[in-house]
């Protein structure tokens, strides 16, 4: 019974019981029965975050994968029908087969803080669409947009308060923030991005952290065939804010912007020397929340 790996495919109102609390109790009970050595669910936009975070309390193991992997895998097996029996067949396949392990969920103020600040991107992505639209807009319609507009910006700066209070009402945030933020580039939308989004940093090692952040190129070779290396996966939205980091770093540090001359003159595409100069930011920004101690300049 050790062995047993357990798929569970999630939907909005149901996982074969009711997602309420007397169905997750059912659940739980099933599982236990069966004593596996894993239960495993896709990620789902957050409807599995209730399942994951119900289950431990009944003894049991659990883990989020990646759906893209999780649809490679169906194909590696030519799984062509689709029904939440066989997904959930293939996710727990999936997991078996690759060795997925057990990750603890954040805690519910980490959890609380990250979905402020995706909210902040959020109103900012809707403040930037607006402000595209009155570009070719007419009066009227202008007018319309300024309100929205400004609504908008009350409601950006009501969410910034809520995620000032919750970083300063934490002092190992609140060290955490002010250490980000002494280095170049990184201010405090962009810490507390980190905080958020990220809260491995400073815990792992340079290569793990750069692959969580979706910052480590893989390589693609084949016999004498040399293809170009990539980034992908990770989390987005660590990345997106690393690049604007890492654009503004590059303008105070000198030893970063000489670095990313040398890889431009090397005949680098610029995307791929932002993403090198963001790789190298990140692995300060580790290792300055690994040591506690602030950026200083050589």
């Amino acid at each position: 019974m050790d062995n047993i790996t357990v798929g569970i495919d999630v939907s909005k109102d149901r996982l074969g019981v009711e997602r309420n609390a007397a169905g997750l109790e059912q659940l739980a009970g099933c599982l236990a029965a069966l004593a596996p050595r894993l239960v495993v669910l896709e990620a789902t936009g957050g409807l599995e975050a209730v399942v994951v975070a119900s289950l431990p309390a009944a003894g049991l193991s659990a883990a989020v994968v990646i759906p893209g992997q999780v649809h490679a895998c169906a194909k590696a097996l030519d799984q062509r029908a689709k029904t939440d029996p066989i997904d959930a067949a293939v996710t727990a396949h999936f997991a078996a087969a690759t060795g997925v392990v057990p990750r603890p969920l954040p805690d519910a103020a980490t959890r609380n803080l990250a979905d402020h600040v995706a909210r902040r991107r959020q109103i900012v992505d809707l403040i930037a669409a607006e402000s595209q639209r009155e570009k070719r807009a007419g009066d009227r319609v202008k007018r319309s947009i300024a309100r929205v507009v400004r609504a908008l910006r009350r409601e950006l700066e009501d969410v910034d308060a809520d995620i000032g209070a919750a970083v300063r009402a934490s002092p190992l945030w609140r060290e955490a923030e002010d250490l980000l933020a002494s280095v170049p580039g990184i201010g405090r939308f962009i810490s507390r991005t980190l905080i958020a989004e990220l809260p491995k940093l400073g815990r792992l090692d340079r290569r793990e952290i750069a692959a969580l952040a979706g910052l480590a190129p893989f390589t693609r070779r084949s016999g004498q065939w040399r293809g170009k290396s990539f980034i992908g996966g990770g989390r987005s939205a660590v990345r997106t804010a690393l690049f604007m980091g890492a654009m503004v770093d590059m303008r105070f540090n000198p030893v970063h912007k000489a670095f990313h001359q040398r890889l431009l003159a090397a005949g680098k595409a610029k995307r791929v020397a932002v993403v090198a100069v963001a790789r190298k930011l990140l692995t300060i920004l580790n290792a300055i929340l690994r040591d506690r101690k602030p950026w200083r300049t050589a």
